[in-house]
């Protein structure tokens, strides 16, 4: 009979403040998300309390589907300015709109091929772009939940993008040193600015005036004017400026110039580091520029009438230096003066592009105020507040920074000087580095764990921390019986208690041992416990307790203490100690590969167990002592008897070092977690592979199993804790090793799918820039195109079925017969006409992967499917909208068959007569409900004493964005 097993699922993870992503508040600044490795955390920015977790695993597995594939991890995020949307961009390429409010995951876009490394909303909401390591540039209809095209031209990773404000255009910066200006009327690039050094990496455009400014890898932050083509006249820009600012001259001598350069401003203390990310504040008085390293600058935009000011200073100090240097004789004339900037000009860092131009410069514009910087870490991000959030008085912007030692840091800039004060700080809820060392408590409802500074106390089964202590550097760690106090071993060779229910250290045992100490193992007697180091020694200490003097806490001040008892050399260092659960056997990992068994209380010699090629690092005893698992760096598990010490069994485990292995108590099943980062779950009566569980984004360093199996925690270089619980679910070992290769064999379709993709699209305006299908060809797109071909096939046999009864009953009534029997019902269809059926099916498919499956239908089919449209326009409701977008889509795509082939023309006549009055009349539909929603706007503002003009701009904020 086949056995059945319960299979382990991802249930949560916990320990992660923020990852690579950048943090982003919401539009009223009451939310802040930071990333958590492939989910987002919401957290209230006031309180500093998690409110919700947006999870792509848990909205996968709640489906019912089991996936345990591995998700990708978070790298940028933007909300929308209108709504309760968040988009996230994943290092696999696909962009996620998640509402915030409800936690589901609206929309899932697949366009790029790897990385997106950049996401920027349209003002209104309606568009966004994505920017990816494939280099392309992807704008994605929000509102239809479809990819609109692709933009193509960028010859490295795209590194940031933004849409100018009233213009239809986007501004990208890629790390081929190029800046782009697409056109997204025509989809084509109608500028390109170049003349930096090496790659640029950010950019951003002010939200009030009609400026952009980019940051590359040399310290200066170049600023250009943004002027719109339609509205200008095509000599507005002097011929010196175009020309620096880029080509944009068209054929017919007008002038499509968008970007004109103003100059650079150098920048201070952190110009010898690349610029990473700069953002201008919400209301634009404050622009920050992030360097590679640890310093944030701050930049005041001084407004227009300032900056004209100080360009009239400027203009008069010039010229005054200039009569003064043609008095005093040294004939350099104009031009040299010209060329000599002011020192004023230097501080303020006037670039020399600005030299000798008239008109507002970069200088005239910034002004250099402060550097931030955090003594806790390293900035990797930040965001500004909105202007809609309350700040204190006094305080001109507030910033979350997002540092690299997994904590956020809100900071506020003060208005009045130019000084900035920390005003809180998330950091309680996550290690500042590794998770190198775990324990679960006896009785499951406690877990610890260490890293390099901390030890922190958490609820293993809702991820809450429940308290954090200073430590040294955490290498392995033990409850002490009770769960009242716990005991730590450290790098430094310690061993430090600490009693958890104050939260405090409350003893160090200096020199416990002469360097790591690597392993710790309780005795089952519950009297002490055992210690293996890198001094080579095995060391044997019990529980004592003192009673320390002038004491307040409650019980007279006892307090628990280690008594030495005693100490067995080794022969070289000891990487694992564990002792067998009935207590009569020690088992000690040398770092020579082999392992030693000693009898527990006389520690005499009893077995040497060798076979594996490189260090013993992780091993584990089953409960009925009979079975040492051990887990090495050459990869491989090994099962040993401990009767005879004979090996049962190796077997290859991972790709990379083995760390943890652990037995689930009262069973011959184990876990083993290794560099590769992967979880995998074993029958090691049978030596077979149950389960494979990715989901860590970094190297596992341990792993704990609960006292009844229930559920594993597992701790990574990730910095996160994962807990996988046991379901009710059954699974057969058969089926899911056939569901792994199925996986790997889909994988490997898709890569060459995209691949081919790729090699079809390779070329296409790839040097001035050109537009291409945005979506990207995957297994849900392929199912998709499959469904519908076969409810085309299923509707053409039941129409073929009806029209042969249909002639039967004819027949039949000519030769005054009875009429036959009606036909049965369809059970595939479901009783459904067959336009009806068809219609189901095509609605059933995602918006976002519409066009890719209508692209992957043959021309026979695509031409069935078209022949339905008349139909589903003469029904009207909901499905012109779907009918008008595959209209297009199918005429676009088969143009020229459609134009050769006689068939289609009767079809296309009678699409044409009802697909203009049926768009229309959808049209007429949503101007009827913008002019009722203005109404009802109109009678709220009288009746709060607004006026006209207020309500209806209100309402078109609401519906359009920003003008």
């Amino acid at each position: 009979m086949v056995k059945a097993y319960l299979r382990y699922e991802f249930s949560s993870a916990f320990g992660v403040i923020s990852s690579s992503a950048n943090p982003a508040y919401d539009a009223s600044g009451k939310l802040l998300f930071t990333s958590a490795l492939e989910c987002i955390s919401v957290w209230n920015a006031k309180q500093g309390s998690l409110v919700r977790t947006l999870s792509p695993v848990v909205a996968s597995s709640s489906g019912g589907s089991g996936s345990s594939a591995a998700v990708a991890e978070v790298t940028v995020m933007t909300c929308a300015p209108t709504g309760s949307i968040i988009a996230a961009g994943y290092s696999d390429g696909t962009v996620r709109l998640w509402d915030y409010q409800s936690g589901d995951c609206a929309v899932t876009f697949k366009g790029h091929k790897s990385a997106v490394s950049s996401l920027r909303y349209h003002g209104g909401g309606a568009l966004l772009a994505s920017g990816g390591r494939d280099t392309d540039v992807i704008v994605w209809d929000v509102v239809g939940e479809t990819g609109l095209y692709r933009l193509r031209g960028h010859k490295d990773q795209v590194t940031d993008l933004t849409f100018l404000p009233r213009q239809s255009k986007l501004v990208s910066c890629s790390k081929d040193g190029l800046v782009k200006v697409w056109d997204l009327d025509t989809q084509h690039c109608c500028q390109t600015v170049g003349g930096y050094k090496a790659e640029v990496w950010s950019l951003d455009v002010h939200p009030e005036a009609a400026l952009l400014v980019t940051g590359a890898t040399d310290d200066e932050i170049r600023m250009f004017a943004v002027r719109d083509p339609e509205s200008a006249d095509a000599g507005d820009a002097e011929p010196s400026t175009a020309a620096a600012a880029g080509t944009g001259t068209g054929a017919g001598g007008r002038d499509h110039t968008v970007l004109v350069a103003m100059g650079a401003v150098k920048r201070g203390a952190a110009s010898h580091e690349r610029v990473a990310l700069l953002r201008f504040s919400g209301g634009g008085g404050w622009l920050a520029v992030q360097g590679a390293g640890r310093g944030l600058e701050m930049f005041r935009v001084r407004d227009e009438d300032e900056a004209r000011r100080k360009m009239k200073r400027r203009k008069k100090r010039r010229k005054e230096k200039s009569s003064k240097k043609e008095k005093e004789g040294k004939g350099k004339g104009k031009a040299g003066a010209a060329a000599d900037s002011d020192d004023e000009d230097d501080a303020a860092g006037v670039g020399a592009a600005d030299d000798g131009e008239d008109g507002i410069k970069a200088g005239d514009v910034l002004e250099a105020v402060q550097l931030i910087s955090s003594k806790h870490g390293k900035i990797r991000a930040f965001a500004f507040a909105p202007p809609a959030a309350r700040l204190p008085a006094g305080v001109a912007c507030r910033l979350a920074l997002a540092l690299a030692t997994n904590q956020i840091e809100v900071v506020d800039v003060s208005s009045e000087s130019p000084e900035y004060a920390t005003s809180s700080r998330l950091e309680l809820p996550g290690h500042r580095s590794d998770v190198r060392c775990l324990a679960l408590s006896p009785d499951d409802s406690a877990l610890l764990t260490g890293s390099s500074d901390a030890l922190k106390l958490w609820n293993p089964r809702t991820g809450a921390c429940l308290a954090t202590m200073d430590s040294g550097y955490a290498l392995s760690v033990l409850f002490v019986p009770g769960n009242k106090f716990a005991v730590l071993g450290t790098k430094a060779g310690s061993l430090e208690v600490y009693d958890l229910g104050a939260a405090t250290r409350v003893h160090v045992e200096e020199g416990a041992h002469g360097g790591a100490v690597w392993s710790l193992a309780a005795l089952p007697d519950k009297s002490g416990f055992v210690s293996g180091g890198a001094d080579k020694s095995v060391k044997f200490w019990q529980w004592s307790v003192v009673t320390t003097a002038g004491a307040g806490a409650e019980g007279g001040g006892r307090s628990l203490r280690l008594a030495h008892s005693r100490t067995v050399a080794m022969a070289d260092d000891v990487l694992s100690v564990r002792v067998s659960p009935d207590g009569r056997l020690l088992a000690v990992a040398l770092l020579d590969a082999t392992v030693k068994v000693y009898y527990a209380d006389s520690m005499k010699f009893f077995l040497s167990l060798y076979g594996h090629k490189l260090p013993v690092l992780c091993m584990d005893i089953s409960s009925d002592s009979t079975l040492l698992l051990t887990g090495s760096s050459d990869k491989n598990i090994k099962v040993w008897g401990l009767d005879f010490g004979d090996c049962h069994k190796s077997l290859f485990a991972h790709g990379d070092a083995i760390m943890s292995v652990a037995w689930v108590p009262g069973t011959h099943y184990a876990f083993s977690a290794g560099k590769d980062r992967l979880l995998k779950y074993w029958d090691l009566d049978r030596f077979e592979l149950l389960l494979e569980l990715p989901g860590h984004h970094g190297e596992l360093w341990a792993l704990g199993v609960s006292q009844f199996g229930d559920f594993v925690v597992t701790g990574s270089h990730d910095r996160s804790i994962r807990r996988w619980e046991r379901t009710a679910e059954p699974f057969f070992v058969e089926e899911e090793r056939e569901r792994r290769l199925e996986s790997l064999f889909e994988q490997d379709l898709e890569n060459t799918a995209a691949d081919r993709d790729a090699a079809a699209l390779g070329g296409e305006g790839a040097e001035g820039g050109a537009a291409a299908p945005a979506g990207r060809r995957t297994l849900e797109t392929v199912s998709a195109a499959d469904s519908i071909i076969d409810a085309l096939e299923a509707a053409a046999l039941e129409m073929d079925r009806l029209r042969q009864a249909d002639k039967e009953a004819a027949e039949a009534e000519r030769a005054g017969k009875p009429p036959p029997r009606p036909l049965p019902i369809n059970a595939v269809m479901g009783g459904m006409p067959p336009s009806a059926y068809v219609l189901k099916v095509v609605s059933g498919v995602r918006a976002s992967e519409l066009e890719q499956a209508v692209m992957l239908l043959p021309f026979a089919d695509a031409l069935k499917l078209l022949s339905y449209l008349p139909r589903w326009l003469e029904a009207g409701g909901p499905a012109v909208e779907l009918t008008v977008r595959l209209a297009v889509l199918l005429v676009r795509l088969h143009q020229g068959a459609l134009q050769t082939t006689a068939a289609a023309r009767p079809v296309m006549l009678g699409l044409q007569r009802r697909l203009r009055r049926a768009a229309q009349g959808l049209k007429d539909v949503v101007g009827f409900n913008m002019a009722a929603l203005g109404h009802l706007a109109r009678r709220a503002r009288e009746r709060d004493g607004g006026t006209e003009a207020d309500g209806v701009a209100g309402v078109k904020r609401q519906l359009m964005g920003p003008a």
